[in-house]
């Protein structure tokens, strides 16, 4: 069956590396579109003007198919990549990782920067609250009136949200619900007189 499920985290957590006098503070931080993304990384980048570098990765959609990783001025794949790593081995997505070196003064060569922007990205991880969500699609139902106790009642069985309703002659309701149990609803909507789901 096609996994309707993803993991994420519940709201924003810190944590924190240091290492030879370089500090790295690091912020796991939920979003869900690259508009989020942007607010974000602008307001650390005001937020922590001083900061010798300020680099980042995110994961974006159920599929975990939007991603991107970006260094800040440190050596290539030492710092963006090490952070996307995390995200990707805690099987996490609509989360953006933010990690602000504070220069020490001492040179941690390649290696040892990969090592403090993964550790740092950890501890940010480590601190938050993951969730597990379900993947929900919106359907909408077109009936007549006089039908309406046929339509609660599937509602009733099947327990979607209703987003919307409207009530006149005709009426309408948008419902959302788990996407693997999208095709009974429908199914059972459809069996109601007068029902039916418009093309989306």
């Amino acid at each position: 069956m096609e996994n309707d499920t993803y993991k994420t985290i519940e709201k924003i957590a810190e944590g924190y590396y240091t290492e030879k006098r370089s500090k790295f503070f690091s912020f796991a931080i939920p979003v869900r579109n690259t508009e989020e993304v942007k607010k974000h990384v602008e307001k650390f980048r005001k937020e922590y003007y001083d900061a010798r570098h300020i680099c980042w990765a995110y994961m974006l959609g159920a599929k975990r198919e939007i991603f991107r990783a970006n260094d800040d001025g440190e050596p290539s794949s030492t710092a963006g990549k090490p952070i996307l790593g995390q995200i990707n081995s805690k099987e996490l997505t609509d989360i953006l990782i933010i990690v602000i070196r504070y220069f020490g003064g001492i040179e941690l060569g390649t290696s040892g920067l990969i090592v403090a922007y993964r550790t740092a990205a950890a501890a940010a991880i480590e601190a938050a609250e993951t969730v597990v969500r379900t993947v929900d699609i919106d359907i909408t139902v077109n009936f007549e009136y006089p039908y309406m106790n046929g339509i609660m009642k599937v509602i009733k069985e099947t327990n979607p949200i209703i987003v919307s309703k409207k009530f006149d002659m005709d009426c309408q309701m948008t419902l959302r619900i788990r996407k693997s149990e999208a095709e009974k609803l429908k199914g059972l909507l459809l069996k109601v007189e007068s029902a039916y789901i418009p093309d989306s």
